[in-house]
């Protein structure tokens, strides 16, 4: 696959948000994650005490002729509340928080001009944009989460998977 691109996206439980990339045409694959953390190959365990700094991401890769970036982040503030820090839904603590993490430079103008858009529609706005320092994969049985277990706890609304899938 020579045309791809990649993001990470942190938007509360990772198993959300994964399933809500994968419904986008041109997403090609997802994984995952811990982002940008302080502890090299953390647990699940670990990142949930909050020491670790890490946050629940995806690595989602996608072709840019199929699916614009702009469209990833249309559909990550569908499903992701920008006015609450370190938490989406019932899930509270920093490995919970929003953030978008870039590996191209060329992407970063990009995001920066979207999350000023995004801001002036919110009164408290928390969504970190860094570039990628660090992503290690998650355990096995965190990967396509909701598409194993269809009945798993997730934040977000079944009407938001539906709003994704016409974009």
């Amino acid at each position: 696959m020579n045309n791809t691109k990649v993001i990470y996206l942190a938007g509360g439980c990772f198993w959300g948000t994964e399933h809500a990339m994968r419904m986008l045409r041109g997403v090609i694959d997802t994984e995952v994650g811990y982002a940008n953390g302080r502890v090299t190959n953390p647990t699940y365990e670990e990142v949930c005490t909050g020491l670790t700094n890490a946050a629940e991401t995806v690595k989602v890769v996608y072709n840019p002729d199929e699916v614009e970036l702009e469209t990833i982040l249309k559909a990550y503030f569908i499903i992701t509340n920008p006015e609450f820090e370190n938490r989406q839904g019932f899930d509270v603590g920093t490995q919970y928080r929003s953030g978008i993490y870039y590996v191209d430079e060329a992407d970063e103008p990009i995001i920066r001009d979207y999350l000023a858009a995004e801001e002036q529609k919110h009164e408290a706005f928390y969504v970190e944009l860094e570039p990628l320092e660090s992503f290690y994969k998650a355990e096995d049985y965190h990967q396509d989460y909701l598409l194993k277990n269809h009945r798993g706890y997730c934040h977000v609304m079944p009407s938001d998977f539906e709003h994704i899938k016409s974009l």
